[in-house]
């Protein structure tokens, strides 16, 4: 049997490369598996709030991240069938850093992943956990190995390897397949297909340039059926994102037969949305449309109690309050603090069980109020009735806009009793 890992991580995105490097920094072994190749850009928000910022300094990265991160974003607007409304976004308080940033996820997920090799990471790339099985401190993950062989004619090749783990570390995305988990006294196994649903959402996003969007404004796009954003981000690339229900899906690819389903969303984009039309008037498109879907917001973070759960595996928030990125990364930061309370080696299954309840207490506690304020405000987007009364309330009041910012948690900081017992065991 290969020598026993401290942790095994499924994901390299920012949830599971921020775990993999706050654990590496304390002197864990850990093992980081990516079943895609990187760089690769991504259907996701690019904004990651002020509160979050200093994150990336604990991380050791902060200083390349202000380097290629857009503009500070100090405005906060909504898009209608209305010219656009706009109010000061409310700055952060405390840290460091008052206003947040943007930056594409090819170049993020990049720097995060060559910050964890530097620190001895082991990285398995292209790679895909196929199945976790036994428990703490003797977890067994079959994982399927993809790599390019000449001999092949630059074909892909896949082998099994069988990988040893104390703990297992979930952070897959929410969209993507999970891998099939059996670990004993009371493991879980991978969940089924759910029902297609019309209120499923499914994703878009497009990158321009030349854009007429103001740098440093953060608009929300209201949409009959859907919601959207827009930002500018590194080196003035403007990305525009948006969710769209399955509903209102069909009914944009049915006004347009034939055409992609990215298309079909663009033109209805136009044609609901002045301050899009505005903004995008002369700009030109970065490559195609992408999407994924169906995404569904809700927590998950204690589904198994003997392998933890960070990022969209542990739950997410409606994306129109643009948390994503800097819900991943704390909840790494908040894993990170319970794991190195112990040493690895003492986790047995009671052990994690208990780590694992008062992380998840934790998650709750810091998360849930704003995955339930996005949900309401996802509602109030995109029902048109909602939208219209939001968009006449906010043309009266503009400063409300200021306000729903600080209910969505953009002031909130967060690196606090966590990252001092992280420090402490470093």
């Amino acid at each position: 049997m290969d020598s026993l890992a401290d942790a095994l991580i499924i994901g390299a995105g920012p949830a599971g490369c921020a775990s993999a490097i706050f654990l590496a920094q304390a002197g864990w072994q850990v093992i980081l598996v990516e079943q895609n190749v990187y760089p690769r850009q991504k259907v996701c928000g690019e904004c990651i709030s002020a509160g979050s910022l200093d994150l990336f300094d604990a991380l050791g990265v902060g200083a390349a991240f202000r380097d290629m991160a857009g503009p500070e974003l100090s405005r906060v607007g909504w898009m209608g069938s209305l010219p656009l409304l706009a109010a000061d976004f409310p700055a952060c308080s405390e840290g460091a850093y008052p206003y947040g940033r943007a930056v594409g996820r090819d170049r993020l997920d990049a720097l995060l992943l060559d910050r964890a090799r530097s620190i001895g990471v082991e990285v398995l790339q292209p790679a895909k956990v196929r199945s976790v099985r036994g428990g703490p401190n003797d977890f067994s993950a079959d994982i399927e190995m993809r790599f390019s062989a000449k001999s092949l004619a630059g074909r892909t090749s896949k082998g099994l390897e069988a990988r040893h783990a104390r703990v297992v570390i979930d952070a897959h995305g929410s969209w993507e397949p999970a891998p099939s988990i059996a670990v004993s006294r009371g493991g879980v196994t991978a969940p089924g297909e759910e029902p297609k649903r019309a209120s499923d959402l499914f994703a878009f996003k497009a990158s321009f340039d030349d854009s007429r969007l103001s740098p440093g404004l953060l608009p929300v796009i209201a949409l009959d059926g859907g919601y959207g954003g827009m930002v500018v981000a590194e080196g003035g690339r403007t990305t525009l994102a948006c969710c769209i229900r399955r509903d209102r899906l069909r009914a944009c690819r049915e006004a347009m037969p034939g055409a992609p389903a990215g298309e079909a969303v663009a033109a209805f984009l136009h044609q609901s949305c002045a301050g899009v039309r505005d903004a995008l008037a002369q700009a030109r498109q970065l490559g195609p449309w992408l999407s994924v879907g169906p995404i569904r917001p809700g927590i998950r973070v204690a589904r198994c109690a003997q392998v933890f759960r960070v990022g969209n595996a542990a739950g997410e928030s409606h994306p129109l309050i643009g948390e994503g990125i800097g819900m991943a990364l704390q909840s790494a930061n908040l894993l990170a603090g319970h794991l190195l309370e112990h040493r690895p080696a003492m986790l047995d299954p009671m052990r994690t069980r208990h780590v694992n309840d008062r992380y998840a207490r934790a998650w709750r506690s810091s998360f849930t109020p704003r995955v339930r304020f996005a949900a309401a405000a996802a509602q109030a987007t995109m029902q048109p009735g909602l939208a219209t009364l939001s968009q006449a309330l906010l043309r009266r009041w503009p400063a409300l806009l200021t306000r729903a910012a600080r209910w969505a948690g953009k002031t909130r900081h967060y690196i606090g009793s966590e990252e001092k017992t992280r420090h402490e065991h470093a």
